[in-house]
């Protein structure tokens, strides 16, 4: 069975394979999911795929509180660098969305805690048969987004919520007759 119609490109298609919609209970990972969804704002996914290790390099692996710590001189530093997207706002809020982050940590245990949380602790599986199918947004990620949002978080929109819980594996949005449908369910 081919993969979803999105994942064209062999970037896509190993990332479609590989990690999209597996249950991910990391918070490092889903730190760094949460930094590539809000910088991919306005800007093709795959952009962001082909800038990822340029991201894992300038943000310190995505280590939540080496971000958080950033100041003045190392934002001006990530302004020079050609390997991310060099959007001030987006780079001021993934220092933001490190310290909002830290914050859930202290308060839920993990931010996994708080996110898988929130959604009853497991997968929400949709049987879609079409990408038309596939909602930019929902009631879930409307209500994501409001609640990081109340905590300091940037970058997080019901549409960016959308994707990354699709991203993290709180949403299976593989379609029915991929590959991948019944795999990311076990």
């Amino acid at each position: 069975m081919p993969p979803c119609d999105w994942a064209r490109s062999d970037l896509m298609v190993a990332y479609h394979d590989q990690e999209w919609g597996l249950a991910s209970h990391d918070d490092r990972h889903l730190f760094e999911m949460l930094i590539l969804e809000g910088a991919q704002a306005g800007l093709s996914w795959e952009t962001i795929l082909k800038r990822r290790e340029g991201y894992r390099a300038a943000f310190d692996n995505f280590d939540v509180k080496l971000v958080a710590d950033y100041g003045p001189e190392r934002k001006l530093e990530l302004m020079q660098d050609t390997g991310i997207i060099r959007n001030r706002a987006k780079i001021e809020s993934t220092v933001l969305n490190a310290r909002a982050f830290l914050r859930i940590q202290e308060q839920f245990g993990s931010f996994d805690a708080f996110l898988w949380g929130m959604f009853g602790g497991k997968p929400k599986v949709n049987s879609l048969t079409s990408m038309s199918d596939l909602p930019a947004k929902t009631e879930e990620s409307d209500r994501l987004s409001k609640e990081l949002l109340k905590r300091g978080f940037k970058f997080v929109g019901s549409t960016i919520c959308y994707s990354y819980m699709q991203a993290v594996g709180v949403i299976n949005d593989h379609l029915v007759t991929c590959h991948r449908f019944e795999e990311v369910q076990r």
